[in-house]
């Protein structure tokens, strides 16, 4: 097979311009070492990660300028010589943190994120370690399963990699963002009853149509933790809380949890403050645990459950082009989406 020379892609240049720091270009087909895939990339999506590096806003390591991008999907087409583990013609999905391969991150993974320290998926070709994909499901297209890398990860790892999730234990989950979405997921089809939070009827009737057991309007009901809390076996409270970050909402996930149950948060939405409520945990007698995505070993349990259980992630019916990137970046950050906002790589 003829491989081209040159691809479009996305580099983020700098961080001084928002959304005005990425520049679409021509630039080499990145050639492959000896223990890497050449993947023709056919699917990505966005994170609210990839909206704050350009404005200067993302807490991890970068190092720019990079290609921007951390989730996608797509074909082999090429391996290096030393590789054992896939071949051309091998539909896999991207690995977030391309060191962290099992157990606990540690710092050297924390820096191997795609699109951030490791050149990213908003290309028509990407190069990665062959430990640094993974098999996509055999049940999604390369769009659905370009939206797994992080959100997906990341909520697999808030339910199973810490205390493991079992069928009877209710979840919580805040909002109707992509890892909030997977999250109500992969709980329904452990068997969890599912406590979602929502913001209008509209959404808390896509929440419903996923499997949500019960929903609370936020808007209308300031102290949903208590009602969560109501709504569990003898009032004991949630298991697990998705905690996304916002404002206040941490407040409530303690009136929620249970003892000894655990709050994962897994984002920084609008202005939380991290000192409020810390000694109510003693109280509480619960674990906050921060979640910075998830390992490869993680990534293909995951999978496997998305096969067996036929999960399908939740995108936006609004789809982007590579060359509309920019375009998908704005939409997002506008919040005019619902689910994962994904890109479609010809």
């Amino acid at each position: 097979m003829s491989l081209p020379t040159t691809q479009k892609q996305w580099l983020i240049s700098g961080t001084g311009k928002g959304f005005d720091s990425l520049l679409f270009q021509d630039a080499p087909v990145p050639k492959i070492g000896d223990n890497d895939v050449l993947v023709k990339l056919h699917g990505a999506s966005l994170n609210y990660r990839d909206l704050l590096i350009p404005q200067g806003k993302y807490i991890f390591p970068l190092r720019l300028p990079i290609v921007a991008g951390s989730d996608g999907a797509g074909e082999i087409v090429a391996v290096g010589p030393s590789v054992t583990k896939w071949k051309a013609g091998d539909r896999v999905a991207t690995l977030f943190n391309q060191g962290h391969q099992a157990g606990a991150i540690d710092v050297a993974a924390s820096k191997t994120g795609l699109g951030g320290c490791i050149d990213g998926t908003l290309a028509q070709y990407g190069v990665f370690d062959q430990d640094g994909v993974v098999r996509m499901p055999a049940n999604l297209g390369f769009v659905e399963a370009a939206t797994l890398t992080c959100a997906a990860l990341t909520s697999w790892n808030a339910l199973y990699g810490l205390r493991r999730l079992r069928r009877g234990k209710t979840v919580l989950v805040q909002g109707t963002g992509g890892v909030s979405l997977f999250a109500l997921q992969f709980a329904k089809a452990a068997g969890a009853t599912v406590i979602a939070t929502t913001s209008s009827a509209e959404k808390a009737d896509v929440l419903k149509r996923l499997g949500a057991d019960h929903v609370i309007n936020y808007r209308e009901d300031p102290n949903w933790g208590e009602t969560a809390r109501r709504l569990t076996p003898n009032g004991e409270g949630v298991e697990h809380v998705i905690e996304v970050g916002g404002e206040g909402t941490m407040t409530q996930s303690l009136h929620a949890i249970k003892m000894e149950g655990v709050i994962s948060i897994i984002g920084l939405l609008s202005g939380a403050n991290p000192k409020d409520n810390i000694m109510e945990t003693l109280s509480r007698l619960c674990t906050i645990r921060g979640v910075y995505v998830g390992s490869r070993e993680q990534m293909e349990e995951m999978v496997a459950a998305m096969e067996e259980h036929d999960i399908h992630p939740v995108v936006d019916d609004k789809v982007f082009t590579l060359e509309q990137a920019k375009e998908a970046y704005e939409y997002m950050w506008a919040q005019k989406h619902f689910g994962k906002v994904a890109i479609k790589i010809e």
